[in-house]
């Protein structure tokens, strides 16, 4: 392990570590937005359209991301739709999140009494109205542990990027390798990389779900 090496790949690593967490971030936000809206479609099961949202939860979730990816980059210019490499990577993201996200939403929806849903219409509440103010806080508070595992798998996800010709942490550790033989140097880098960014929020996470934990003993 050459310590001069490591030095001068830190700043190649810091430039792919911003490439891959604002990518995982854009992902991310669109995961939830989609996850939120296939959930309630799923929990009030709207005719037709929640079969479709049933069949990309099931897509979605057996198929992997990197044969997703494969598709969006390779497959759609077969009939003309050409992507960049970032927005194939950012539609990926959201694509396989988005299902994670609408089973994490889903279950958190299932799990509040029909009683309040019902109490909420007899008041005068518009469906919507019982939807935003009375489903969702709660929903969201419930599955609140799934929705931050599947932050972190998101953000482990990113690690095949690099198919699409992104310069992301996994690409620059290979092509690290590829050139210069530095396989020790690169890995190591590789997963310190990982670390930085994975330990803090998954320290995070878990204040949050002991804090969730004790207001909710607390109710």
């Amino acid at each position: 392990m050459d310590i001069e090496v490591i030095q001068e790949y830190i700043p190649l690593y810091v430039e792919a570590a911003k490439l891959t967490l604002r990518l995982a971030i854009i992902g991310i936000l669109g995961a939830i937005i989609v996850g939120l809206l296939c959930s309630i479609i799923r929990y009030y099961k709207i005719p037709i359209i929640h079969k479709i949202v049933g069949g990309y939860v099931e897509l979605s979730r057996n198929t992997p991301l990197l044969i997703q990816l494969f598709f969006l980059y390779f497959g759609l210019p077969k009939i003309g739709i050409v992507m960049s490499s970032e927005a194939c990577a950012i539609v990926g993201l959201i694509f396989l999140g988005g299902s994670y996200m609408s089973e994490a939403f889903r279950s958190g929806l299932e799990a509040i009494p029909k009683i309040q849903e019902e109490s909420g219409l007899c008041l005068g509440l518009t469906r919507w109205q019982v939807v935003r103010s009375i489903l969702l806080p709660q929903a969201i508070m419930i599955s609140m542990p799934a929705f931050l595992a599947n932050i972190i798998f998101l953000i482990k996800e990113t690690s095949v990027f690099s198919v699409v010709a992104l310069a992301d942490l996994m690409f620059v550790a290979k092509d690290l390798i590829g050139l210069y033989y530095r396989t020790d140097e690169a890995l190591f880098l590789l997963v310190v990389a990982y670390l930085i960014i994975l330990l803090p929020i998954s320290i995070l996470f878990t204040i949050v779900e002991r804090r969730l934990k004790r207001v909710a003993i607390g109710n």
